[in-house]
């Protein structure tokens, strides 16, 4: 249903009866009134305590110029707050698409590639191989091949004996410190 306010009427909110007025996106809209509120589920309580950090994230970035102008670009190109973008930035957490194993033989200088991705980019990636049961062997920063490509390389620092088969796993992690996780196995 549709109304179409009278020229005296510019816009209405507030409450008539069982009806809430308000403002959304530059239009009036009509809602129900909310009844009293019911003791939260747990799962309701742990989203709440996420967008409790959503929030202090987006306004400790905006805080810092450099962070908030690359936010206010985006928000600009996606028409939509500002403060939407850092919220939306901090509950999308990067993805590891590609952990590139295939030229580590256990040898000091292998690389590992991965190719990692997020809405407003990796900042680290972190590599680490442990023996099969999990014991470390080493670990250490991907560097990116060329900024904002999400082509990261890492290159072995300890060598490994033949035979051994090794799990390597990378974390990647963006801006709001979310992070996505790969690991592949290798028999060397």
């Amino acid at each position: 249903m549709k109304i179409k306010l009278n020229p005296m009427f510019e816009a209405a909110s507030g409450q008539l009866g069982g009806l809430v007025f308000r403002e959304v996106r530059g239009r009036t809209v009509a809602s129900r009134k909310v009844s009293a509120f019911a003791e939260p589920s747990v799962d309701q309580a742990l989203q709440r305590e996420r967008f409790k950090q959503a929030a202090a994230y987006g306004r400790s970035a905006l805080a810092n110029p450099a962070t908030r102008d690359l936010y206010e670009e985006a928000a600009k190109t996606r028409n939509i707050p500002v403060f939407a973008v850092t919220v939306a930035d901090f509950f999308n957490a990067p993805t590891i698409d590609n952990l590139d194993v295939f030229a580590y033989n256990g040898q000091v200088g292998d690389p590992i590639s991965i190719l990692a991705r997020d809405d407003f980019g990796v900042v680290n990636v972190r590599v680490s191989i442990t023996d099969i049961v999990g014991s470390p062997i080493e670990s250490g920063n991907a560097v990116e091949t060329v900024s904002g490509s999400g082509q990261w390389v890492y290159c072995a620092t300890a060598l490994v004996a033949p035979d051994t088969e090794v799990v390597v796993n990378a974390v990647a992690t963006d801006r709001p410190g979310s992070t996505g996780v790969s690991a592949k196995p290798r028999s060397l």
